[in-house]
């Protein structure tokens, strides 16, 4: 499995109506095949059984500096799984990408790759901690989405909740942020976190409730 053969078989199911939806949806100078979501899926899942390691990594990367819509998912997908042992190379990747990103698809798909990157060494937090001050807001908004599992944990350890609360006073000074994005973002991980801790949720709430965009407090106050 080469990039080009990658990129051969992901060309093969393009469908140019579909392309020309896609680019007029996205808006963003870059190829687009139009090749549907499900077919992604299936294509990434085969390609994980025959690459792997540092192999799977490089694909991986070459598929990204593509440039090509449906390759840019499909490297996010590659390296989204749960135990990857030695990941450094991964976790590298991944970093990479983050400076790169520009719209919230590839975000999010590079986000939750990173964050089971994330889970594995929660020590990467102290990576994380630059990024509150980046010029870049995508980099930024990467605050909120890569560490979202922190949120969904049911039975949180020590260690657990001093991480919850790190990325909560990381969205404190976040807070007057500006970028329409990353308020989304900041509210999205209120709401999540308001199913498993509200009451950290709504001490967030009251203190840096004010500074919020509005529409940002009705998001985090969504399940409650």
């Amino acid at each position: 499995m080469t990039p080009q053969d990658a990129i051969d078989q992901l060309t093969a199911l393009g469908d140019a109506d579909a392309s020309a939806k896609m680019q007029n949806i996205f808006k963003i100078d870059r190829p687009y095949l139009g090749v549907s979501n499900n077919e992604i899926g299936a294509l990434y899942k085969q390609w994980r059984t025959q690459v792997d390691g540092e192999e799977r990594t490089a694909l991986a990367a070459e598929l990204w500096d593509s440039n090509i819509h449906e390759a840019r998912l499909v490297a996010a997908k590659l390296l989204t799984q749960a135990r990857i042992n030695p990941d450094d190379h991964v976790w590298a990747e991944i970093i990479r990408w983050i400076g790169e990103l520009d719209h919230i698809v590839y975000a999010d798909a590079a986000c939750g790759a990173g964050a089971r990157r994330l889970m594995a060494h929660p020590e990467r937090m102290a990576e994380v901690a630059d990024w509150v001050e980046d010029e870049d807001m995508w980099v930024r908004r990467s605050v909120m989405t890569i560490t979202l599992p922190l949120t969904k944990l049911n039975n949180p350890k020590a260690d657990d909740l001093a991480r919850r609360d790190q990325v909560l006073t990381w969205m404190g000074e976040l807070a007057t942020d500006s970028e329409w994005l990353v308020q989304n973002a900041i509210g999205h991980w209120l709401a999540t976190l308001s199913k498993h801790d509200a009451p950290r949720m709504l001490s967030f709430l009251e203190t840096h409730g004010a500074a919020l965009k509005p529409f940002a407090t009705k998001e985090a106050c969504k399940f409650l």
